[in-house]
């Protein structure tokens, strides 16, 4: 499918807009001269575990007990790398690259 001008500068401009709208809408619902909710700060503290935990479920859940040592391998690096440097580029990447090589070249 071929989009003209009109639709692709349409297409491009709704995609910047709602992006917009998204970036600003907790500033203008939760201004910074008002306390945001406790709930509001609950969430905050408890979703990127609860996401990050469900991220890792959703990644190795098809994953057979023979074969999924490079995924586990790679999950305990990952683990290991984030409690040793707390940083979360070395920790993903580590693991990424890790998982990489082993499906390459050791896990064939």
């Amino acid at each position: 499918m071929t989009l003209t001008t009109g639709q692709s500068f349409i297409m491009v401009f709704s995609i910047a807009l709602t992006t917009v709208f998204t970036r600003a809408l907790p500033f203008l619902v939760f201004p910074q001269n008002k306390e945001t909710p406790k709930y509001i700060r609950y969430l905050g503290r408890v979703l990127p575990c609860a996401i990050i935990g469900m991220l890792i479920i959703y990644c190795v859940k098809n994953v057979s007990a023979p074969f999924g040592a490079p995924e586990l391998i790679s999950v305990a690096v990952v683990v290991l790398l984030h409690k040793w440097k707390h940083s979360t580029l070395l920790s993903i990447g580590g693991g990424t690259v890790l998982y990489m090589l082993l499906i390459q070249f050791i896990f064939i």
